[in-house]
């Protein structure tokens, strides 16, 4: 989306991940404000709530709210549910870690934080190219929830509408590694595996952590994150 002069701060939506705490950063870099939202939705991969938490204390996020929403009362996703997070490579389908309207949901309550903060730019790791197929991180998607939040909210009808910033749209895994490394940061500050192993490493074989891993090789850069050592020797 376009650019718009900072009205207040940038409200970042705040996984713990890669791609949120570059985003993070860049709302930084652009002279803003930040302040955070993390959901803690009952995702089996709690440790990346852990790793929200020091990425906002790092950035010197000057307001970091995490908010309870169990997800797993709903279930329907390998991340909030029984059911095996898949270790055989990304596909072409929607996986079975998509958790149902995920990013409409956060959206959805990013907007009401950015509504309470007095801020109109929103900011979210979203990402287009490397990813899960994932129908909620597609531009067609964000393009639509900004014309809702300006439709259903105070500050929209008012003729003071959101822009919901997605730096990272356009980016490859590669590119966002690239820039975790300009904007001064260490990866291992943030968790994207879905399925920790028991010592608390990263497995290195979901989803998550294959396009992770991927990106940083094809960048020619060294991801700080501990993988499990089995799946790191193999070097996938």
């Amino acid at each position: 989306m376009s650019q718009s002069q900072p009205s207040g701060p940038a409200v970042v939506l705040l996984s713990g991940g890669l791609d949120s705490m570059v985003t993070a950063a860049i709302a930084r870099e652009r002279g803003m404000a930040v302040h955070a939202l993390t959901i803690d939705y009952g995702q089996r991969h709690v440790r990346e709530l852990q790793s929200a938490w020091a990425i906002a204390e790092r950035l010197g996020v000057e307001r970091h709210i995490v908010l309870p929403l169990d997800l797993r009362r709903f279930g329907g996703s390998a991340l909030t549910d029984d059911i095996d997070v898949p270790k055989t490579g990304v596909g072409h389908d929607i996986p079975v870690t998509y958790v149902p309207a995920r990013n409409l949901v956060f959206l959805a309550l990013t907007t009401a934080f950015a509504e309470t903060s007095d801020s109109r730019d929103i900011f979210i790791g979203v990402n287009a190219l490397d990813y899960s197929g994932y129908p909620d991180c597609r531009p067609e998607f964000i393009a639509s929830f900004v014309e809702t939040a300006r439709l259903g909210t105070k500050q929209g009808v008012e003729g003071r509408p959101f822009t919901i910033h997605t730096p990272l749209q356009d980016m490859s895994k590669a590119d966002i590694a690239r820039e975790c490394y300009r904007l001064g940061l260490d990866p291992a500050w943030s968790w994207s595996c879905y399925d920790p192993t028991g010592d608390g490493l990263a497995c290195g074989a979901c989803d998550s952590c294959r396009l992770r891993r991927k990106g940083f090789a094809e960048a020619g850069l060294a991801d700080t994150t501990p993988y499990a050592e089995e799946i790191h020797d193999r070097g996938e």
